[in-house]
This record gives C-alpha cells, sequence and structure tokens, in this order.
C-alpha cells in the first residue's frame, strides 16, 4: 500500500515517520522547501532520538532517512492507496484542500483527514467520492500513543473504515470506530468533559489544579489506563454507581461556554508549554522538562500494559 501524507507539521512528519519505520512506501505533499526542512528535521530528530535509547537499529535508521519523498504537487498523489491530511485544523482550509486533492487522484484511493474533532460530513462538502472518506484522528505524540480513531462520515462506507482499520492495525495501533459523525467522536467528548468538571472544582474552591491534576494521575488514571468506563462501572458495580448518578449528576457542570480560567489563559497568551505558561509555570527550562518526562513515562507504560496487549 502507498501513503499519502498531506502537511509538514509535527503530527504529519511523525506520522510519515511511523509509516517509514513499518516499511511503507510514503510521499509527504507539503507546501514548499520550508515545508520539506521542516518535516527533515523533525523526522531526523525523531530517528536520531531512536537511535540513541536504543529504540531502532542503525540499518532501520538508515533505511527510514533514504526513504523520505517530498512533493509540492498534488498531482504526484496520483498513484497513492491513502492520503492522510494533518494540515490546519480549520474547517474551510481542510474542505478546500480536500475538494481540490480529490479530484487529481484515483478513484480507489482512501481519503482521512486527521482532525481533531471537526465534522466529517462538512470537511467532504465537495470531495469527489464522499464514500472513500473518513476521519483518522491519531494522538499526539503519535508514535507514542496507541489509540487511533476511525470516523464514518454519513456516505462512508464499510470497505473503506475497515481498509484504514487494518492499516492502523500493521502499525501497532489500536484502532476504535466512531460510527456516527459527531463533534469530538469519542475521545475529546470524553476528554472535555473531565476538562469542564475539572475547571469547575477549582472555580468552586473545591481543589487546587494540583490536588485535581493528582486525583487523575493516582486515582482514576491509574485505573483508566487499562480500564474504561463501562469496566470500571461493572466492577465497582452498577447499582453503586446508579445511585451516585442520581444524585450528583445535577450538581456537575453544564456549562455550555469556556469557564473563566481557561478563557483568562488564552486571552492573556498564557498557552501552555509552548508559550513557556498556562496553568502552571514553564518557564527556565521547565517546558522541556515536562516534555521529556511525559514522553519517558508514556514509553514505560507502553512497554508495560500495552505492547503485547
Amino acid at each position: 500500500m502507498k501513503i499519502g501524507i498531506a502537511g509538514a507539521g509535527t503530527m504529519s512528519s511523525s506520522m510519515a515517520m511511523i509509516f517509514m519505520e513499518n516499511g511503507y512506501d510514503t510521499l509527504m505533499l507539503v507546501r514548499n522547501d520550508k515545508s520539506i526542512a521542516r518535516a527533515t528535521k523533525i523526522i531526523t530528530d525523531a530517528v536520531n532520538n531512536k537511535l540513541s535509547q536504543g529504540k531502532l537499529s542503525a540499518e532501520d535508521g538508515d533505511r527510514i532517512l533514504a526513504s523520505m519523498q517530498f512533493t509540492t504537487e498534488m498531482t504526484d498523489m496520483a498513484d497513492r492507496d491513502i492520503i492522510i491530511e494533518s494540515i490546519i485544523e480549520d474547517l474551510p482550509t481542510k474542505q478546500a484542500y480536500w475538494k481540490e486533492l480529490s479530484q487529481v487522484v484515483s478513484e480507489a484511493c482512501i481519503l482521512a483527514t486527521n482532525t481533531s474533532g471537526l465534522s466529517i460530513n462538512k470537511i467532504c462538502e465537495g470531495v469527489k467520492g464522499k464514500n472513500r472518506f473518513l476521519g483518522m484522528h491519531w494522538f499526539n505524540p503519535p508514535h507514542l500513543v496507541p489509540l487511533i480513531e476511525i470516523i464514518c462520515g454519513d456516505e462512508t462506507d464499510e470497505e473503506s473504515a475497515e481498509a484504514v482499520r487494518q492499516l492502523a492495525l500493521s502499525l501497532g495501533k489500536k484502532p476504535v470506530i466512531c460510527q456516527k459523525d459527531a463533534l469530538g467522536f469519542i475521545a475529546n467528548r470524553l476528554q472535555y468533559a473531565v476538562l469542564r468538571e475539572a475547571m469547575e472544582i477549582v472555580e468552586r474552591g473545591i481543589a487546587t489544579p494540583e490536588a485535581v491534576d493528582d486525583a487523575m494521575k493516582y486515582g482514576l488514571g491509574f485505573r483508566y489506563a487499562l480500564l474504561g468506563p463501562f469496566e470500571v462501572t461493572d466492577l465497582g458495580g452498577v447499582d453503586v454507581f446508579y445511585k451516585i448518578c442520581k444524585y450528583l449528576f445535577e450538581d456537575l457542570s453544564d456549562s455550555k461556554v469556556p469557564q473563566d480560567m481557561i478563557t483568562d489563559c488564552y486571552e492573556n497568551g498564557r498557552l501552555g508549554v509552548k508559550s513557556g505558561a498556562g496553568f502552571y509555570d514553564y518557564s527556565d527550562g521547565r517546558d522541556k522538562e515536562v516534555v521529556k518526562r511525559r514522553d519517558e513515562l508514556f514509553v514505560k507504560m507502553y512497554e508495560t500494559f500495552y505492547e503485547n496487549n
């Protein structure tokens, strides 16, 4: 299977590297020479990092670097079996991009968008061959997080969804099918429900951000690393959870707008690690430290719990 990756950012470059590492003929569609240089650096740095950790042989590292292919012409994607787009998360931009790209690829080519939560049906409004269009949502960092969401639009056929599921499995990923197009799909609907309640807890003075994060890491997150919410409920007792639902649901946040604490961060440029501050302070090298620690812990967790499951 010939893979096409549209985009040259961190996500698209990491995705391309994963495909190349697994022996797939991978061609990256980028805007210009600057984009090629950016993607080349991201992939080269990732390969060197794996080499230094002993997670990649020198032979495989050389093979990956030698197999990098780039083009700035959409028509060069005509021989691809699947194209995965990971450009800016903006609906009009994605719509225009796919409208043009779907006209120049083969009719058999599967078209996949790596969106975090935009409507699949809306993205493909102008696409030629909506039956082969779907969402393929990877999670950052893609080389460490096992999950891939496959999101079906109203016209996506089962054959295309199953082909992408099998492709994800061949990469050692854990694919799940989102059978209906819904904003946020599965994971982000869960993630943002948790975030909304986390901010509610802090704004009501129930606990600090540090306490909320610790409650998640050492309690809920500890369980959810291996069990889903339905499994947790069955193990704890449906009767117990039902009775708690009866009194707790009415007190949980149902805010329809972003809360003050995240709005304040956004409006004042505290965008998290990328800007040196968010809910926490990441100045004086803390940004690099927190990313390094995250990746190290993700690797350990993956090797311990997921690699053979």
